[in-house]
């Protein structure tokens, strides 16, 4: 293929690069392209796209408010008990105005939240936000207001602060950093990755075997004229027509240093040993089956792994993608409100990061990576007559990982309004993130990438009041454990040593299966205490001791991924 069908077949504005079968967006302009050896950390940030505005009504469902949300939504609600698919309760530990459930789709989000590797911040918007896909998508990712127009994106901002420019192309890529610093799933150019003056570039093949072929069998050029690769006179060099013919001549280059380091990285890291869902195992519209967001998170896994320590890519943040969130008919099934295309992205969301988190941890990844969800606005309180949700305002953002503040941030949203009103703007999530996440310089995030403090900003009432938020830690610490064992308990028996009776207390935070088993010294199961359903709260069980010799036992409580052990004494 001679050069010039090559560029013909590129557009200035995107071109997608496939591995795996998955389109990425390599984010290689000069603004984003840095010399990773030169970030202060090795954590990188993945920013989840809901596409088409998410019903966060029916994923964090109200507790104390239920009634309102059933009223408003009866056609749609997810029911709250006396149902085999139930809403979930979240945590019964949390103040009661804060009570959330979720879709009974999203167990494995419970479990994500109950191992301390969830945050849920409630009702994000912005001011004024007028329910538009595309202005609002292009606000979240230009980081603004309603009323601004940024040609660069917030990432591209904080990427620009975290590391100093090098030339491109000419000294990119390099020795110290053969990685882009962001890469996006799909083959949309996003303005959050773009940065002023720059034109965002990537590269689009079906698998990196032919791609590598395409630029290994590109021809030169065989004008004839002034000069032999068709370029215009030197004195053009710095005018607009010269720097944006400059970026397509570097694109071959560039292409083939990234195809070949992200293919050798892709093909050296072991595939997962964690089975990532593949399909929704109930009813949904044929669209909905698969579960779209697994091969991304697996690719992401992959390239950070690279088949060891260091060998992985440097990559800073990553933009994954789920569509089908404007559900404005048919959200649910008129059958059941459990059932349809809301349900399946939940299970997707849901089912995928828990497989993404033990990825991860597998890997001896966990301690690098968050995942924030974003959505351009959130659904209206009030159901349609369709089974369906209009475009509304604020909606919940979800944190994952293990560096996150677990628990709920903000109230349960007033039911009696037509739109979930604005607790946070979006920008004090981000901002925040940035700072105690991306241990980026308060200053920094004030001055250049948000254009103003989103943490410690005007504390009036209302919309506006800015604060930080606890949803990272800049230090990952015993916080996690802290927070499941105020939720999780297994308390020492008493008495203990016992010789009649013994009475055996626990608490969980939700409605659980649980099992209580009692164990002989060799670890065998002699007796099994309980196996049934308990609701939230403590409970006690008593246990008749005398049938048992004396000697050393052990009793076991078994609740969701929680298993602990204790010590109990039989004397005589």
């Amino acid at each position: 293929m001679k050069r010039r069908n090559f560029i013909k077949k590129l557009s200035l504005a995107a071109v997608p690069f496939t591995l795996g079968g998955i389109p990425i967006r390599l984010m290689a302009e000069n603004s984003l392209t840095r010399m990773a050896s030169q970030s202060t950390n090795d954590r990188v940030l993945i920013i989840l796209q809901l596409h088409g505005g998410n019903d966060g009504l029916n994923s964090i469902i109200p507790v104390e408010a239920y009634d309102l949300y059933y009223r408003w939504r009866a056609n749609i609600a997810i029911p709250a008990k006396n149902s085999a698919r139930k809403m979930i309760l979240l945590d019964s530990t949390l103040p009661s105005d804060t009570q959330v459930g979720l879709h009974p789709d999203m167990l494995a989000m419970k479990d994500l939240y109950d191992r301390g590797r969830m945050t849920v911040v409630q009702g994000v918007s912005y001011k004024n936000n007028n329910g538009s896909h595309f202005r609002g998508r292009d606000i979240s990712f230009m980081g603004g207001g309603f009323d601004d127009y940024f040609s660069s994106g917030w990432v591209g901002r904080y990427l620009q602060q975290e590391f100093e420019p090098k030339q491109y192309p000419d000294e990119f890529p390099n020795a110290e950093m053969q990685d882009p610093l962001a890469i996006e799933m799909g083959s949309d150019v996003s303005l959050i990755f773009h940065q002023e003056g720059n034109i965002p570039t990537s590269i689009s093949i079906n698998n990196p075997e032919s791609f590598a072929r395409l630029v290994s069998e590109l021809e030169g050029f065989t004008d004839q004229g002034i000069d032999p690769r068709g370029k215009p006179p030197i004195a053009l060099d710095n005018s607009p027509y010269g720097k944006e013919l400059n970026w397509i001549l570097g694109l071959e280059n560039k292409s083939q240093d990234y195809a070949e380091r992200l293919n050798e990285i892709y093909q050296r890291a072991p595939v997962s040993a964690v089975t990532y869902p593949e399909r929704y195992p109930f009813n949904a519209p044929r669209g909905s089956m698969r579960n779209g967001l697994t091969p991304q998170l697996q690719l992401i896994a992959r390239l950070l792994d690279g088949g060891g320590p260091g060998l992985g890519v440097k990559t800073k943040v990553f933009l994954v993608k789920l569509g089908g969130f404007d559900t404005h008919a048919e959200q649910v099934e008129s059958y059941d409100p459990t059932m349809g295309q809301h349900a399946a992205l939940m299970y997707h969301i849901a089912s995928a990061m828990k497989a993404f988190q033990d990825d991860l941890k597998a890997r001896g990844l966990e301690d690098r990576v968050l995942t924030v969800t974003t959505s351009e606005f959130g659904r209206r309180v009030r159901a349609n007559g369709s089974y369906g949700t209009d475009h509304g305002t604020g909606a919940p953002v979800m944190i994952f990982g293990k560096g996150v503040q677990p628990g709920v941030v903000g109230k349960v949203p007033d039911m009696n309004l037509q739109n979930v009103e604005m607790q946070y703007d979006y920008r004090q999530v981000y901002a925040n993130l940035l700072r105690d996440w991306m241990l980026v310089d308060e200053a920094k995030i004030n001055s250049d990438i948000f254009f103003k403090d989103f943490l410690n900003g005007p504390k009036e009432e209302g919309a506006g009041n800015y604060e930080p938020l606890p949803l990272a830690q800049q230090v990952i610490s015993g916080v996690n454990e802290n927070f499941i064992s105020s939720r999780f308990n297994l308390e020492n028996c008493f008495p203990n040593p016992a010789s009649e009776s013994t009475t055996i207390r626990f608490t969980i935070n939700a409605s659980q299966v649980v099992y209580l088993t009692l164990k002989d010294i060799q670890g065998r199961t002699l007796k099994t205490l309980l196996a049934e359903e308990k609701t939230e709260g403590t409970h006690e069980v008593a246990v008749n001791v005398t049938s048992l010799p004396p000697g050393t036992y052990f009793y076991q409580l078994k609740t969701g991924f929680l298993q602990e052990t204790k010590k109990l004494i039989v004397t005589r």
